[in-house]
């Protein structure tokens, strides 16, 4: 099943990529989101259940009626996480109208669905083996027995190394089972196959984050219900990618996932010409609910990075309602989330699903 999916991945690829070559940039595009939107699934839809208490899982549930779910958190002005929360302490709005919030809990044990991507482009050619093994340990410490996780590298291309699975001795073999791929470049030279500057015409595209983005939701997690997130390894550099950061944040925003973003940068592989990938990964992290968070090339801080997200996961208040808007039209509506105390960590907003 993984060699046919990684089979499905690479298709993809080389067929929007012979499409680009043959219809031009905008035509290709259009191929690949009209992929995204036939993937799209709607809203979970569930009707009240009979004497339903504040924190009845929502996987009791049954479908019927359209339901926009948010997972978020909520965290004081030192960013520690704010537990106890109720109901009564939350308002949402879409598009500027208030809605009645139908169903709440606090700290779920809702199965989760994490997609790992790995960064495997030249710039982190130093720095792969402390995301192996301090992933490979994260992953042991936030699975759960209902949890399922895949893995995903990209560099010149994108690759499912591990489909779907709860064994976290899978995944952790898959992520030590990745190697640098320049694409036949030398990683000596910044930008050729992952340094920050951009190839051109038919040589090695670098690093191609933003469709690596846009394939793990439109193929992986836009099928899949319940609590998604993504966990991104990379210095945030995109090298090459057919798709732009737009696109990998509509992707995910279609596929209700949370990304979180690790920078992970050998600072010495760029010497004077820098790098700027963070500006993008927070505009995808903000517009998503998650965050970014810059460890360097400290095995330390990404230690505490992926505690901080393992705390955020397993900490999640999750408010469920049904819009007053319902047009299924499959356009973007707006959220705001407030909360009579603290700060909410939460997505900006969600497509409509399409009649």
């Amino acid at each position: 099943m993984m060699a046919g999916m990684a089979s499905r991945f690479n298709q993809l690829r080389r067929t929007a990529v012979s499409r680009m070559a043959s219809l031009g940039t905008s035509a290709a595009l259009a191929i690949l989101l009209v992929s995204a939107a036939l993937a799209q699934t709607p809203p979970q839809s569930i009707p009240p259940p009979p004497q339903q208490s504040q924190q009845e899982p929502l996987d009791t549930f049954k479908v019927d009626v359209s339901v926009v779910n948010i997972f978020f958190n909520v965290k004081d002005k030192h960013g520690a996480l704010l537990p106890g929360l109720t109901k009564d302490d939350f308002e949402v709005k879409e598009d500027g109208v208030l809605q009645k919030i139908k169903y709440f809990s606090a700290e779920t044990n809702l199965p989760l669905t994490l997609g790992i991507l790995i960064d495997t482009s030249g710039s982190q050619q130093n720095v792969l083996p402390m995301e192996q093994q301090v992933g490979g340990e994260f992953l042991k410490q936030v699975l759960r027995q209902k949890d399922m996780a895949f893995v995903i590298n990209f560099d010149v291309n994108v690759e499912l190394v591990q489909d779907f699975t709860n064994s976290s001795r899978e995944l952790a073999r898959a992520l030590n089972s990745v190697r640098i791929n320049t694409g036949g470049a030398s990683t000596g030279v910044p930008g050729m196959g992952g340094g920050p500057i951009p190839t051109s015409g038919n040589g090695p595209r670098g690093t191609a984050l933003y469709d690596a983005v846009f394939l793990a939701s439109d193929e992986k997690l836009a099928r899949e219900v319940g609590r998604k997130a993504m966990i991104i390894l990379t210095d945030g550099e995109d090298i090459g990618s057919k798709l732009k950061i737009q696109d990998a944040i509509e992707a995910a925003q279609k596929s209700d996932t949370i990304c979180y973003v690790l920078l992970i940068a050998d600072r010495g592989f760029y010497g004077g010409f820098g790098y700027s990938g963070d500006r993008e990964m927070r505009k995808l992290t903000e517009e998503t609910g998650g965050r970014t968070i810059d460890v360097g090339s400290r095995a330390d801080k990404l230690q505490q990075a992926f505690d901080q997200i393992s705390a955020e996961l397993r900490s999640q208040y999750n408010i469920g309602y049904s819009p007053i808007n319902q047009k299924r039209d499959g356009k973007f509506r707006q959220l705001e989330l407030h909360a009579k105390s603290g700060k909410i960590q939460a997505r900006k907003g969600y497509y409509a699903p399409k009649s």
